[in-house]
C-alpha cells in the first residue's frame, strides 16, 4: 500500500488513478526503478522509462471498467477494458503485478480482443 495523501491508498488504484491522469511525476514514485513490463504481444520487455514514455502521450492507451480483483503487499491481479489510439481492437486486459518496497516492480498482462460492438456488462 502507498503513504498518499495522508491516507494509506492501495498500489494498484494509485496506479489506475494516475494513468487516467497522465500524472508522470506520479507514476515516477508508483514503479520501482527496477520496473519490468512484459505485455502480451510483440515478444519485448520494457523498463521503467520506455513505459513511462506512453503515460500522458497522445498515443496512451485507455481504460474503462477498472477493477481490483485481488490485492496484498506482495502482488496484485487487476482488469481493465482498454483502448488503443492507433484504432486497434480494444482488448479486455488481465494484470498481475508483483511488488517491492510499495511499489510496482513488474507487471505482465493477458488479453482478449473485443469486437468493435461490445458492451460492459449492464450497458444499452
Amino acid at each position: 500500500m502507498l503513504p498518499l495523501l495522508g491516507g494509506i491508498m492501495s498500489i494498484i488504484t494509485a496506479y489506475f488513478e494516475a494513468w487516467e491522469n497522465g500524472d508522470v511525476d506520479a507514476l515516477t514514485k508508483i514503479f520501482h526503478d527496477e520496473f519490468v513490463f512484459n505485455p502480451h504481444v510483440g515478444g519485448f520487455t520494457l523498463g521503467k522509462s520506455d513505459f513511462l514514455g506512453f503515460a500522458g502521450s497522445d498515443g496512451a492507451p485507455t481504460s474503462e471498467g477498472d477493477r481490483i480483483l485481488f490485492e496484498n503487499d506482495e502482488v496484485g491481479v487487476a482488469h481493465s477494458i482498454v483502448h488503443f489510439a492507433n484504432g486497434s481492437a480494444s482488448e479486455a486486459v488481465l494484470s498481475f503485478m508483483k511488488f517491492k518496497d510499495g511499489q510496482i516492480i513488474s507487471m505482465e498482462t493477458g488479453a482478449t480482443p473485443l469486437s468493435d460492438d461490445y458492451k460492459l456488462v449492464g450497458q444499452d
